[in-house]
């Protein structure tokens, strides 16, 4: 399958609304409850800082240095290859990685699994390197994304805001405001095609300034 096809984007997301009143005890205690699975990612991760938007923002999709990265740009620049057992790997850690950020951004009650899709869908298209990349683009891609940088570091401030009164909603009325979480699915998604294009280099078509 070629990283670009129907004019999707190589990198997609979607979230289930949880079209239900939620469970407000498990919302009320969301960041105790969410520990143990914050371990397992943060050592899938590669990484101590934390995660989500814990400390520094909402963190978009799996961009920590548990991500096969620079292993991959070598090979595409070097021999023209993305070995297809290093993308598998990305796109379960990614998967992964989001359906912990859905959880923790309370758009969905039910435990983040290890291995099971549950309410996140994520799809990532893999790449005929010779005919879809550039071999060269991947030196510069990480610097090409920086507009993107500036503009997902305002959309996550905004979301955590977002995600807060989300949070006094479910506890007040067990309902998930479809506006707010249309948002936060947007953000989610913005990051995942900039981490596609900079990070995973799954693509070469630079990703959209669109939620949607």
């Amino acid at each position: 399958m070629t990283a670009e096809h129907n004019d999707a984007y190589a990198a997609r997301l979607t979230v289930e609304y949880p079209d239900r009143d939620l469970n407000r005890l498990s919302t009320g205690l969301r960041l105790i409850y969410l520990i143990p699975i914050g371990i397992v990612l943060a050592l899938l991760d590669g990484s101590t800082s934390g995660f989500g938007f814990a400390e520094n923002g909402f963190r978009f999709g799996a961009t920590g240095a548990g991500v096969l990265a620079a292993p991959v740009l070598l090979m595409i620049v070097f021999r023209q290859k993305y070995p297809r057992w290093w993308f598998d790997f990305n796109v379960q850690l990614a998967r992964f990685t989001n359906r912990v950020l859905a959880y923790l951004a309370l758009m969905s009650d039910v435990y983040p699994s290890t291995d099971e899709e549950q309410t996140v869908q994520l799809v990532l298209d893999y790449p005929n390197v010779e005919q879809d990349l550039n071999r060269w683009l991947p030196l510069v891609k990480w610097l090409l994304a920086t507009p993107h940088y500036v503009v997902l570091f305002l959309l996550c401030i905004a979301a955590v805001v977002a995600v807060i009164v989300a949070w006094f909603a479910v506890l007040f009325t067990g309902r998930y405001p479809r506006a707010i979480f249309d948002f936060v699915e947007g953000v989610l998604r913005w990051g995942l095609r900039v981490e596609a294009y900079a990070c995973l280099l799954i693509t070469d078509r630079y990703p959209p300034f669109s939620l949607h």
